[in-house]
């Protein structure tokens, strides 16, 4: 009937909101839509996206891909060095670093302190890492929150230590190491061949010490001028230092001839040093053209390759002087 609004469909009802307001431009909003879609590996939600960032943190991680670089010690692999003071006296002995790496949060301390300004001052990168990271990374090692990466040392050819003494323009001086596995040693042996004027050092493929930074400490940065060459078999070498005009002299303490009386010592040399206690190996002591000794007190027994070939060095520079 006329004016009865009860009746149904007589006003006409809004389920929601303002009927009288508008839309206030979400529906031309909604009409342009919001651009092409993200790719799946930009989703945060997609698994293609947390596979990407997995694969980002495992590529940042201070051992690379698996977090478990080792060191071999004979040039193959990068060696991780642990412990705020043996990092702060790698880089005091300016032993090539490629990296350093600090746990978060670390404690810092004057150590710690002295290993970022001379981390800046020779250009070495730092990178922060989890802690966890850093234990697996250093295989449990106690690492103090720091540990540096040493890049695998490039060994010298035996040959090229000739040339090296050709291009000089004098008779080569070459110290070969006969089963010397401290890589102490090999260092003070490389410090001492550097200060008395030798050519290089050779060191045996397998079961010696390497170039690693114990080595490196240890020559107190002579192995940055000196090369270190390493020789797939010692005997086979001597032979060809033999064969190329070089006099073999082996350092032994039943050797006859005085090494400060060698008069062969002004000529193209190959010094042979072996290991304190088992000496020269037998096949090395037959390539040998001469046993030389130093001549001591009775009741010392030998000397560490290290102070030994040290000694030899000396004698030897004094004679080619």
């Amino acid at each position: 009937m006329p004016g009865n609004s009860k009746r149904r469909g007589a006003i006409r009802k809004s389920s929601k909101g303002n009927p009288t307001a508008g839309s206030g431009g979400r529906v031309r909003r909604g009409l342009e839509g919001k651009g092409p879609t993200p790719k799946a590996s930009e989703r945060p939600q997609h698994k293609a996206y947390r596979d990407k960032r997995a694969a980002e943190r495992r590529a940042a991680r201070p051992g690379g891909a698996s977090g478990r670089s080792r060191s071999t010690g004979r040039g193959g692999d990068s060696e991780w060095v642990a412990g705020r003071n043996a990092v702060v006296e790698l880089l005091r002995a300016r032993v090539p670093v490629t990296s350093l790496y600090v746990a978060e949060r670390a404690e810092r301390d004057d150590r710690l302190r002295e290993v970022f300004r001379t981390a800046a001052e020779q250009g070495i990168g730092i990178l922060e890492v989890p802690r966890a990271e850093l234990d697996r990374a250093t295989d449990g090692a106690v690492h103090q929150g720091v540990a540096a990466k040493v890049p695998p040392y490039d060994y010298a050819h035996p040959d090229d230590l000739l040339e090296r003494a050709a291009d000089a323009g004098r008779p080569p001086l070459v110290v070969a190491l006969d089963g010397v596995t401290d890589p102490r040693n090999l260092g003070a042996v490389v410090r001492s061949a550097a200060g008395f004027g030798a050519d290089g050092v050779v060191v045996p493929e397998r079961r010696a010490a390497g170039m690693t930074a114990a080595a490196w400490k240890s020559s107190a940065g002579a192995a940055a001028r000196l090369p270190v060459a390493r020789a797939t078999n010692l005997g086979r070498q001597l032979v060809t230092y033999r064969e190329a005009g070089l006099m073999v002299v082996g350092l032994a303490a039943d050797g006859h001839i005085a090494v400060g009386d060698l008069e062969a010592a002004d000529g193209p040399l190959v010094l042979v040093v072996g290991a304190e206690g088992a000496g020269l190996s037998r096949l090395v002591r037959e390539r040998c053209d001469a046993l030389v000794t130093i001549p001591m007190a009775s009741g010392l027994e030998s000397l560490n390759a290290g102070v030994a070939a040290g000694i030899a060095l000396y004698e030897i520079a004094r004679r080619r002087a």
